[in-house]
């Protein structure tokens, strides 16, 4: 089913309209799948009623979300420590602003999804970044460069877990030592989990909140069923906050800007959460397969550029320095490939962010599209 190539063009798609005509683009995360078939059976049912009024949370969808997250992670969550979103990006603004006041510190692992390194900036807090270490073989949290740049002004940590760009998936150790980090300093540690449910690789996503009998008094944690279920679209999303005085000084942040849900977002996400498990298994085989088709086209017939092991997401960080092209981006896109440039992540020239989330003939023609520019 993931096969069907479906045209997005002329559909206000911000990825496909964006670069316009003759340019596939293998950029922004949203996946080219349709979403499961039980999300569009649910919004055709409640676009057919004709009224689309303010919403509430249901108390059945906060079910459906209680019920994932222990059903999948074994995480039992209280619904009081549930605060609804309209996207886990105005989390991470609202954490920024809640938890450090302006020109105090936040810091981040870089590379980072751009929106880690804007968040402080937009709420006139100062960023520190700390490159994330690569082994050899995979990529590393630094815990002792990250404890030795923190500073008096140092008050918030923002993980993205598992992580976007790299696709990696930390253990409970690795998490465990962060979270104890930020409780020892008396820091706050948002934890960005959105790609949790898409782990390729047979290792477990751990909450960062439950990795460590200290994550309940000092993490924040942000999920949404978007990436999961290709619903980003629909702008739903939810913070984990169990203790009371950070829920507080969180919602307190967002007062006069977070509206009520709309109403296809809690009809959608609820219909994900509660029926959309087998689709889900099916999807992540599909992407396992793209990731696989990727990795072998990288080493077989793109010299110059090496692909790490993608553990979860849909999306791979390719280091392209080696081809001795000073653009790879720019040269990509004029081969018609729009990918995501490094630069943009707090990397050095050179790097590249590729979605592979989309039918495998569009991904075969987009890595023709690579080869000729990077060759």
């Amino acid at each position: 089913m993931f096969d069907s190539i479906i045209d997005r063009c002329g559909t206000a798609s911000y990825k496909w309209d964006h670069y316009g005509a003759g340019v596939l683009p293998l950029w922004v995360a949203d996946m080219d799948l349709a979403s499961p078939p039980c999300v569009i059976q649910a919004l055709t049912r409640r676009a057919a009623h004709g009224v689309f009024g303010y919403s509430n949370i249901t108390d059945s969808l906060q079910n459906a979300v209680l019920v994932h997250l222990s059903s999948r992670y074994g995480w039992e969550v209280d619904p009081d420590w549930l605060v609804w979103l309209p996207g886990v990006i105005p989390g991470l603004n609202l954490a920024c602003r809640a938890y450090a006041h302006r020109g105090e510190t936040v810091m981040t692992l870089v590379p980072a999804y751009p929106p880690f390194l804007s968040a402080p900036r937009n709420q006139a807090r100062h960023l520190h970044t700390v490159p994330l270490e690569w082994d050899g073989e995979r990529w590393q949290i630094p815990l002792r460069t990250m404890e030795a740049a923190i500073t008096p002004d140092t008050r918030v940590i923002l993980l993205c877990s598992p992580h976007n760009p790299l696709g990696r998936v930390w253990s409970a150790d690795q998490l465990a030592a962060v979270v104890d980090l930020c409780w020892n300093h008396k820091l706050i540690l948002v934890s960005d989990e959105i790609h949790c449910d898409l782990v390729l690789d047979a290792v477990p996503h751990v909450p960062s909140a439950a990795s460590s009998p200290h994550g309940a008094a000092c993490v924040v944690t942000l999920m949404s069923p978007s990436k999961t279920f290709n619903l980003p679209g629909l702008n739903f999303a939810f913070a984990v906050i169990p203790d009371e005085l950070l829920r507080q000084r969180f919602v307190a942040a967002g007062q006069g800007w977070l509206g009520l849900p709309g109403c296809f977002a809690v009809v959608g996400a609820e219909a994900a959460y509660r029926e959309g498990a087998e689709w889900l298994a099916e999807l992540l085989g599909y992407l396992r397969g793209n990731r696989d088709y990727l990795q072998e086209y990288i080493a077989t017939s793109l010299p110059g550029v090496t692909m790490g092991h993608v553990e979860a997401t849909y999306l791979a960080w390719l280091d392209a320095r080696a081809t001795g092209v000073a653009e790879p981006a720019a040269a990509c896109l004029k081969a018609g490939a729009a990918l995501s440039d490094g630069a943009a992540f707090g990397a050095s020239a050179g790097f590249l962010r590729l979605n592979f989330g989309c039918p495998r003939s569009l991904l075969a023609e987009g890595l023709r599209r690579i080869g000729r520019a990077l060759k």
